[in-house]
């Protein structure tokens, strides 16, 4: 069995003294793809801004040994837990390459970070056909891609995604979870928040499901997409 990279214990958390999480409890282990399912308000983005340090809460949060409680976002970052907002955030009037480059502005070291940059360009070839190109005029698509490059460019252990397919066809979401499933192989772990079900079980070793805050279902990603409540909240079976 991996070794478990994240863990999350008794999490709760919240906006203005109104809970949102109670007693959030999630392993992720090291080079797996874990998929946080919920629908829109469940409170699967509180959990990632949690972790994060984005924002307070209680409970116990360990990444790689490391209490991340006391931790700030740049100390979260710098031990190689990043995440892919909802969103994106993208520098809309800056270079898709220097959107990609600003993922590694924590790190040393010209030739890798270029190395890394070839790697990015190799698994989003589109990103290297629009590299001059300003971020904010691409496509959502494109702007996702280039919102988990620039993530990669930090050379994270643990990525972070959350709602990965918002607004996007559905032939794209497919491209991105076969990327992720590529970077999963390369011992990149992966944290993927989806109200796309279909899609995030599809890809995911091992699965949760979030409702109103709780976890109510944990297991196997192929157990959870052949749960018969599973399918009638969320796949339309």
């Amino acid at each position: 069995m991996n070794e478990t990279l994240l863990e999350v214990s008794r999490l709760n958390a919240g906006y203005g003294g109104m809970p949102v999480l109670r007693d959030v409890s999630i392993v992720v282990r090291r080079a797996e793809i874990v998929a946080m399912v919920g629908s829109n308000g469940a409170g699967k983005t509180t959990m990632l801004r949690a972790i994060s340090r984005l924002i307070d809460a209680r409970g116990e949060i360990r990444f790689d040994g490391h209490d991340l409680l006391g931790a700030s976002a740049d100390d979260v970052f710098a031990l190689g837990l990043v995440q892919v907002p909802e969103g994106r955030q993208l520098f809309d009037r800056m270079s898709v390459e220097e959107n990609l480059l600003m993922g590694s502005y924590r790190r040393r070291g010209r030739a890798q970070i270029h190395e890394d940059l070839a790697r990015v360009y190799e698994l989003f070839p589109r990103l290297a056909e629009r590299r001059r190109q300003w971020a904010g005029s691409m496509s959502g698509g494109e702007q996702q891609m280039c919102a988990m490059g620039r993530a990669l460019m930090a050379r994270p252990r643990l990525v972070m995604v959350d709602e990965m397919s918002l607004g996007l066809a559905p032939v794209i979401v497919d491209r991105l979870c076969d990327t992720m499933a590529r970077i999963r192989d390369e011992d990149v772990t992966v944290l993927l928040v989806e109200q796309d079900v279909h899609a995030a079980l599809s890809v995911a070793d091992r699965g949760y499901v979030m409702e109103t805050g709780e976890i109510v279902r944990e297991g196997r990603a192929g157990e959870l997409a052949d749960d018969p409540q599973v399918q009638r909240a969320y796949l339309g079976i």
